[in-house]
């Protein structure tokens, strides 16, 4: 039998591949659980349909990171750590310290989607990587000054 996949299913394919199955696996376990669609002209358009819709939500997504990306390029964030002697700070400034910086200055991003390129354990200017999208991603400036 000829199915439509709605889902990624290993082994199997990927989302909107026409594939063939054995009739019992997709009357029995692939249609009733809504992982495919019997590949007929009807699902056929229904599911290039949805595909057009997810394309347009990616793509609409993808220009909302980039204005995001270039909104973040002319900021930079200032986190206040306490710092003894020689202006080395108690622990080190972490991907959460600087997610709530950015958050005081009303942007809100995820702290697995911000990345340090080197251990911050001074007082100094650092730069942060920020995953906003698969394709795209920004630098920011983080201010580490004494409270």
């Amino acid at each position: 039998m000829k199915i439509i996949l709605k889902e990624k299913i290993e082994d199997l394919g990927n989302i909107g591949e026409a594939v063939e199955v054995k009739d019992g696996y997709a009357r029995n376990f692939l249609i009733p659980k809504g992982l495919a669609l019997e590949a007929n002209p009807k699902n056929l358009k229904v599911l290039e349909h949805e595909k057009r819709m997810r394309e347009a939500a990616k793509k609409k997504e993808k220009e909302g990171a980039v204005t995001l990306a270039e909104k973040l390029k002319e900021i930079s964030c200032t986190v206040k750590v306490k710092a003894g002697e020689d202006d080395r700070i108690f622990g080190s400034v972490t991907p959460l310290d600087i997610k709530r910086a950015l958050d005081s200055q009303g942007i809100d991003i995820d702290k697995r989607n911000i990345s340090i390129e080197e251990n911050i354990k001074t007082l100094g200017i650092y730069h942060a990587l920020i995953r906003l999208h698969p394709e795209v991603e920004t630098k920011i400036k983080v201010w580490v000054v004494k409270e």
